[in-house]
């Protein structure tokens, strides 16, 4: 028995899932001021008379740490940034402290010129005077050779017990993508930490043992200890399930936009051949680019629950949402209003009326009948949609097409189908047919997609190795791992080394030996050369285990 819960900004929607069939569902109203509370009612309604010792996991995403930074509540940040030479350095500023020191490390990770303790030791007391809640550690090339960061977390752990290391973010090589996420990761540590705490404590009380899993940005999971360390994982958690979900319940391999369409926004992604687009370096949060690999994915503000008004008269949707839809006690109208009105939509005793007196509100301004303002309402989010794809696919066939295993060159992204979810799903599959010249599905569970796409996530990671035989030297950052090969160390023993070190920690996730679906992303191998003789080898791999679904989701067709 799995579970599964989708923290949205409208609801939160929970299913359980047994033998591949889901036996139970739920949905409530989120309170993005209240997270934790409200995962946790959902969760103990949900289990209500379920027999708890037979879960096996629960599966979580959560929009605690984009929260967080969307709405600037983050901690007082103190960075240390060794740009080393060569380069212009005041865009690295971020957090709210910036100490810019000496030293550098070059791209062997040979020590060229040492750190200055007395220096750290002044840094460290000036961020603990200002108030600094937290640290981020980043030297240059520190994936190379991590030393100067951890002698530096060595000086500061006395003063600071939240310090987040550059290297251990990602094996990339992007130093500003590097240091912004080292700082975001350590400014929402403390928020995300107060929440797996509360959490636990619930679960625990509930009787509950099962292992909980959060939703990564990736379409993976990752075990809640590992995202109490890294919780800028955790960002765009939801997207991630509403992405899973549209794979679990309609398959497909070929070209495709995916739809994710809730109360307040609009989630969209590509599919070429079946496969997701990814962002090749890392995802934008805010003014960030960051290392956290990710699904390509874009969000609109264009809901069920988007405000409505009339500008120059002409109908504006969105972006904000600004409270219920009208029918149930709003201040606008909206498009959910346009559905009740239809009869699309069936609402509470007295609904109806309201929300036909917002759209016949609507409408005298247009000089249109109710219904015919609520089929413009309707038809208004289609063109917005289709306006948004078309371009968006300019952009993405303007550029090489990555997707989450490989680069594609020369590929044209040329959809074929819609598949989209979400509460309005049903009744805009025949608006956007009209709009866009494709065929579009939605599944049977609609409604609970994005809580069924959290359930059936499985693990994912990823590795990235570089060994440089002149030196003898093999480092995996993301692990923490630096060790000693001899100098006929090939690329063949790289691909080995890296696929046994994805699997030994794939079981540490909880994957069962047989279940492991580890591949080489990227690999190459290059002679360096001093004078007229080669010293030795640059080799650099990169492994994962990509993103999945535990098990198949048994009945349930396309609509």
């Amino acid at each position: 028995m799995i579970v599964g819960i989708d923290m949205g900004g409208t609801n939160i929607d929970g299913v359980v899932i047994e033998e591949g069939r889901i036996i139970k569902t739920i949905k409530r109203p989120s309170h993005r001021k209240d997270v934790f509370n409200t995962i946790y009612s959902t969760l103990k309604e949900l289990l209500k008379d379920i027999d708890k010792a037979k879960i096996k996991r629960i599966n979580l995403s959560t929009t605690v740490s984009t929260n967080a930074i969307v709405e600037g509540k983050l901690a007082k940040v103190g960075m240390i940034i060794q740009p080393g030479p060569g380069m212009p350095y005041d865009h690295l500023a971020c957090g709210d402290e910036n100490a810019f020191i000496s030293g550098y490390i070059d791209h062997r990770g040979k020590v060229i010129e040492g750190l200055k303790l007395e220096e750290i030791e002044e840094i460290s007391q000036d961020f603990k005077k200002k108030g600094m809640e937290a640290c981020g550690v980043v030297t240059k090339f520190s994936t190379r050779n991590p030393e100067f960061e951890l002698e530096i977390k060595d000086l500061l752990k006395e003063n600071f017990h939240i310090i987040t290391m550059g290297h251990r973010m990602s094996g990339k090589l992007n130093f500003p993508r590097r240091v912004y996420t080292s700082y975001l990761n350590s400014a929402v540590y403390s928020t995300f930490k107060d929440f797996a705490r509360n959490l636990k404590r619930s679960l625990e009380g509930e009787g509950i043992t099962a292992p909980l899993y959060i939703l990564k940005s990736d379409g993976g999971t990752m075990t809640l200890a590992k995202a109490e360390e890294k919780p800028v994982e955790t960002i765009l958690s939801g997207p991630a399930a509403s992405f899973m979900g549209l794979t679990a319940l309609l398959p497909t391999d070929k070209d495709a936009i995916l739809l994710d369409m809730g109360g307040t926004t609009t989630d969209i992604f590509f599919l070429a051949d079946g496969v997701p687009l990814f962002e090749p370096l890392g995802i934008k949060i805010g003014s960030y680019k960051t290392l956290v690999r990710s699904i390509y994915s874009i969000s609109i503000g264009l809901g069920g629950d988007s405000s409505i008004q009339l500008i120059d008269g002409r109908l504006k949707i969105g972006p904000r949402r600004e409270g219920a839809p009208y029918a149930y006690g709003g201040p606008k109208a909206t498009p959910t209003d346009a559905m009740i009105s239809l009869g699309l939509l069936q609402g509470a005793e007295g609904s109806r009326e309201r929300a036909m007196e917002a759209i016949t509100e609507l409408g005298k301004e247009l000089d249109l009948s109710c219904q015919e303002t609520a089929r413009l309402i309707l038809k208004t989010m289609g063109q917005i949609i289709r306006e948004k794809i078309q371009s968006l696919l300019n952009e993405i066939n303007s550029q090489p097409v990555y997707t989450i295993k490989e680069l594609l060159y020369g590929k044209k992204l040329n959809p074929q189908l819609i598949n989209i979810i979400g509460g309005p799903a049903k009744i805009l599959a025949a608006i956007l047919e009209e709009e866009m010249g494709l065929p579009c599905y939605y599944p049977e569970s609609y409604l609970v997609a994005n809580a069924v796409g959290a359930a059936l996530a499985r693990p994912t990671m990823e590795l990235s190795m570089h060994v440089d035989t002149a030196k003898k030297l093999l480092s995996v950052p993301e692990l923490g791992l630096y060790e000693r090969v001899n100098s006929s160390f090939n690329l063949t023993k790289a691909k080995d080394k890296a696929l046994e070190l994805i699997r030994d920690r794939a079981r540490d996730l909880g994957y069962l030996s047989k279940d492991i679906e580890a591949e080489i992303t990227e690999e190459s191998s290059f002679n360096m050369v001093r004078g007229f003789f080669t010293t030795g080898k640059d080799i650099r791999v990169r492994a994962q285990i990509t993103p999945g679904l535990i098990q198949e989701l048994r009945g349930d067709d396309n609509a």
